[in-house]
């Protein structure tokens, strides 16, 4: 049901009179009741669109809550998703995060500030490639470095990086951090590191995120950039509860 219906339909709850029902009205007299509430109020159509919005609002709230029960433990307790901060941290944040994305690097430092400022953080990350190949190459090549026991000097490398990344500078800066290449290339094809990028494809179709970064903080779902100032915020928050 499009937003006009929907309004249609709101209006004409507005309109009804208190005693009247749908199956006392015919089509015609509800259509006609609506235009004389319009006429004579025509801020009815804004209490109904307030109407519509609140419900809508509702639901969606409804339904990230239960995406959000049913995802928890795989959010946050996923033993193949990479864990940084401290691991026993009683607030986990998780990000979804592409190293392509210039709003994701943008982030990192707000991100470090965060784990240096709060040492009871639990970071996990989900790695979610959406901008191209070089995209999925870097991240195969990241949960690859798990590996070898590099994966976050490997990711802030990858994340500072200038310009976008492609297969040549990815394995540059493998080099350049002391990865073994020939194991990095063998590893980025286990199956590990398919169900890592497929998790994170499925679960963030799951929370209805369509871009990178987005956080999941407790039951707050933040799309976009982020301050760490808020962060903390969202953090402190759900320490409380």
């Amino acid at each position: 049901m499009n937003i006009l219906s929907k309004t249609i339909l709101a209006v004409a709850f507005l309109a009804l009179p208190y005693t009247a029902t749908a199956q006392e009205l015919s089509e015609d007299r509800i259509k006609e009741l609506v235009y004389e509430a319009i006429l004579e109020n025509p801020d009815i159509i804004m209490d109904a669109v307030a109407i519509i919005q609140q419900r809508e609002e509702a639901e969606q709230a409804a339904a990230t809550q239960s995406v959000l029960t049913d995802q928890r433990v795989l959010l946050e307790g996923d033993p193949n998703a990479p864990v940084l901060g401290n691991p026993d941290g009683d607030v986990t944040v998780i990000e979804f995060f592409d190293y392509n994305c210039p709003f994701c690097k943008r982030v990192m430092p707000e991100v470090q500030a965060l784990l240096e400022e709060d040492t009871n953080v639990r970071l996990v990350y989900r790695e979610w490639p959406i901008l191209g190949d070089g995209s999925v190459y870097a991240a195969r090549a990241a949960l690859a470095s798990r590996a070898q026991g590099k994966y976050e000097e490997f990711h802030w490398a990858l994340m500072d990086a200038r310009g976008r990344l492609e297969e040549a500078s990815v394995l540059k800066i493998a080099k350049d951090i002391g990865l073994d290449i020939g194991q990095l290339l063998t590893d980025m094809q286990s199956e590990d590191v398919d169900e890592h990028i497929e998790t994170s494809m499925r679960l963030a179709q799951f929370l209805g995120f369509n871009g990178t970064p987005s956080f999941v903080i407790g039951d707050a779902l933040l799309p976009g950039f982020i301050e760490q100032a808020e962060l903390q915020e969202y953090v402190d928050q759900d320490r409380e509860n």
